[in-house]
C-alpha cells in the first residue's frame, strides 16, 4: 500500500509539472473610479475555464509566480497577483481604511468576467493581505466563495492602531510604516522615533514626511464613527461565505481571530479555525524557545482542500472534524473543539494578595484561589522611564521589535512592575480561553494606564510569557465615551489581557504583573487627562492597587477541565 502510493503522488507531480502555465503580467484591471491596479495572471494551460485564487497584496506582486502560489496553479486553479491602490505598479493613493473593500470587489468581479475563469473566485494571503479578504467579503459579491485570511484580524482600531483598552500600539504601527511607507533614503532608528514627542508628529521622524494614514488615526484616539465604518467586526453580518483562518497565539490579531470565528459560529455559518504557538510569521522559529515536533502544520494542504470544496466541488475531509483547532502550550499538543472558548471552559478566579510589598520580582506578592486581607501595593509610575517591553503580540519585524516567549524576570526586577505569583501547582491548569485581570486602583492623575501580563512560571525560575494587556483609565467605561479619572478617586478596572491556550503544568506556578506601561508595545501615557497625542510633557503618577475582602483584584482565567 505504502508503495502504490508512493507511485501515485510521483506520477501526480509529473503531470503537475508537464502542464504549461500560462501567464500574462501588468495587466491594467481598472476600477469603478478609473484608477487602475496592476495584475499578474497565472493559468494552468490554454485551456479553461478555471477557479480562480486572488492575492492582493501591497508588497510588491513581483514579475512571476512564486513558490507559495505555484501549487495552486499546478493544482487547477488561476492564481491572480495584485498591487493594491497606491502600491508598486498601481495607480491611485495608498489609503489603506478606505480603499480595499471596493477595489476588492471590483477586481473580483473582472476576475469572474474573463473567459478563464468559472466565475468562482477564492482569497488567500496572511496579515494585510488577509485582511483585505475580509474587506472585499463585505460587499457580498456573489462570485466571492470562500476566503482563507491568515494573521488578519476583523477590526482595524482594535487590532492594528489601538488596543482593547485604547492605548495606542505604537511600535507594531511605526515599525510597519517606517519599512513600508519612508520617504526615499529616509532613515531613523527604532528605538529613536518611538521616543518622539508630541506622538502626533511621530510620522515624520519614524518616516521622513508627513503620513496622511498616521495623522488620521491620531486624529481618533477612541472608538468613534470614523472606525466603526472601517470594521469588519461591526458588519460580521455581511459576512455570509467560508472562512477559515489561521492565527498564533504571539501573533497580534489573535484575540480579533478568534472572536470572528466565533460570531460566524453564532450565526451557523461553516467556518473553520486554527491557532498555533506561532508569532505573526509562523515559519519563524523563536530563539531558545521549542514547542516540540508537533507544532506545526499542513496550511497549504488545507487551502487546497478549503478551496477545492467550496469552488471545485470536492468534498473536503477537514468538514468532518471539529471546526477549531488549537494548539496547547505546555502540554504541546493540539486540541479539537466545536467551539470557542471550548466547550466545557469556565472562568476560574485567582486573587491578588499582599502584605503591600508586592513591589518586583523579591516582593511579596502572591495568587491564592481564596480572597484575603491585606495591605494595598503602591508604585511611581515615570513615562520618561517606562517598563520594557520584552516579547508578546507584537509586529512587524523581530529583529527590530522582538516577539514572542522571552523570560520576563529581567522586567519584574522593577520597583514599578508588581508582582503576583501562585504557589507550585499540585495539579494542572488548563487555560484556554480569555484572560482578564480585574484591579481595584486609584491614582494621583487625571488620566494613566494600568498593564496585566499572564506568565507561566516554570520550576527552575524562567517566566514564560503568555499573553498581556493595557487599559487607559479614560476608558474605563467605554472606548467610545473618554472620562477623565478623579485623583484619590477607587475604581474597578477590567483590563482585556488578551487570548492564550496554555497547560501550567503541575509544580509550575501561575503569574501576573500589573504595572503601567508595556513600551513600546503601547504608547505612553503623559498621565494629565489632556489629548495624549499633543503632550511634550510627561508626567508621574503614584498608583495603588487594592486586594482586600472588599476590594478584590484577581486574574480570571478561562480554564477546561483535564489535560490539554
Amino acid at each position: 500500500m505504502p508503495r502504490l502510493f508512493l507511485v501515485a503522488a510521483c506520477v501526480s507531480l509529473a503531470v503537475a509539472a508537464q502542464r504549461p502555465i500560462v501567464s500574462e503580467l501588468g495587466v491594467d484591471v481598472a476600477m469603478r473610479d478609473g484608477v487602475r491596479l496592476s495584475t499578474n495572471v497565472f493559468l494552468p494551460g490554454e485551456r479553461g475555464p478555471f477557479p480562480a485564487i486572488l492575492v492582493r497584496t501591497p508588497y510588491n506582486k513581483g514579475a512571476g509566480l512564486n513558490d507559495t502560489y505555484r501549487p495552486f496553479v499546478e493544482h487547477g486553479y488561476a492564481v491572480v497577483i495584485q498591487d493594491v491602490r497606491g502600491r508598486y505598479a498601481s495607480e491611485g493613493a495608498f489609503q489603506p481604511l478606505l480603499q480595499e473593500p471596493a477595489d476588492g470587489d471590483d477586481t473580483i468581479t473582472w476576475i469572474a468576467h474573463q473567459p478563464w475563469c468559472n466565475g468562482k473566485v477564492g482569497m488567500i494571503g496572511g496579515s494585510y493581505l488577509g485582511i483585505v479578504q475580509w474587506k472585499a467579503a463585505l460587499l457580498e459579491n456573489p462570485h466571492l466563495k470562500a476566503i482563507f485570511p491568515v494573521v488578519s484580524g476583523w477590526d482595524d482600531y482594535r487590532d492594528r492602531f489601538y488596543s482593547a483598552g485604547g492605548a495606542m500600539k505604537l511600535g507594531n504601527r511605526l515599525e510597519w510604516m517606517a519599512e513600508n511607507l519612508r520617504a526615499p533614503g529616509y532613515h531613523q532608528d527604532f528605538s529613536k522615533f518611538v521616543l518622539h514627542l508630541p506622538l502626533r508628529s511621530a510620522d515624520v521622524a519614524a518616516l521622513g514626511w508627513t503620513s496622511s494614514l498616521y495623522r488620521e488615526i491620531v486624529a481618533h484616539p477612541a472608538y468613534d464613527a470614523f472606525w466603526r465604518a472601517t470594521s469588519t467586526r461591526e458588519h460580521i453580518d455581511r459576512i455570509r461565505i467560508p472562512v477559515f483562518s489561521v492565527g498564533g497565539w504571539y501573533d497580534n490579531f489573535v484575540q480579533s481571530d478568534l472572536e470572528a470565528y466565533a460570531a460566524l459560529r453564532r450565526r451557523g455559518a461553516v467556518n473553520r479555525i486554527l491557532i498555533g504557538p506561532w508569532p505573526h510569521n509562523m515559519s519563524l522559529k523563536f530563539e531558545g524557545v521549542d514547542f516540540g515536533p508537533d507544532s506545526s502544520a499542513p496550511i497549504r494542504a488545507l487551502q487546497m482542500e478549503w478551496f477545492d470544496q467550496w469552488l471545485m466541488g470536492r468534498d473536503a475531509p477537514l468538514l468532518s472534524r471539529p471546526p477549531v483547532k488549537l494548539f496547547v502550550m505546555g502540554a504541546n499538543q493540539w486540541r479539537e473543539s466545536r467551539e470557542w472558548p471550548p466547550e466545557g471552559s469556565a472562568p476560574k478566579t485567582f486573587y491578588l494578595e499582599s502584605r503591600g510589598r508586592a513591589n518586583s520580582l523579591s516582593g511579596d506578592g502572591a495568587l491564592n484561589e481564596k480572597r484575603s486581607t491585606g495591605a494595598p501595593d503602591q508604585f511611581v509610575f515615570d513615562p520618561v522611564n517606562p517598563v520594557p517591553t520584552r516579547g508578546g503580540q507584537v509586529c512587524c519585524n523581530p529583529r527590530i521589535f522582538p516577539w514572542g516567549p522571552m523570560d520576563q524576570r529581567p522586567v519584574e526586577q522593577r520597583r514599578d512592575v508588581l508582582v503576583y505569583t501562585s504557589r507550585p501547582l499540585k495539579r494542572e491548569v488548563t487555560a484556554i480561553g480569555p484572560v482578564q485581570v480585574v484591579l481595584y486602583v486609584s491614582t494621583s492623575a487625571r488620566d494613566t494606564d494600568f498593564t496585566a501580563k499572564l506568565v507561566d512560571v516554570f520550576p527552575d525560575g524562567t517566566a514564560r510569557n503568555l499573553t498581556d494587556g493595557i487599559l487607559r483609565l479614560r476608558y474605563r467605561n467605554s472606548l467610545e465615551k473618554p472620562e477623565p479619572a478623579a485623583p484619590g478617586e477607587l475604581y474597578r478596572i477590567a483590563i482585556d489581557a488578551g487570548v492564550t491556550g496554555n497547560v501550567f503544568l503541575k509544580g509550575h506556578r501561575i503569574r501576573v504583573e500589573v504595572s503601567s506601561s508595556n513600551f513600546p508595545r503601547f504608547d505612553r501615557n503623559p498621565n494629565d487627562g489632556r489629548p495624549v497625542a499633543d503632550a511634550v510633557r510627561l508626567n508621574k503618577a503614584s498608583q495603588t492597587v487594592y486586594h482586600d475582602s472588599r476590594r478584590p483584584s484577581a486574574l480570571i482565567l478561562t480554564v477546561v477541565p483535564g489535560k490539554g
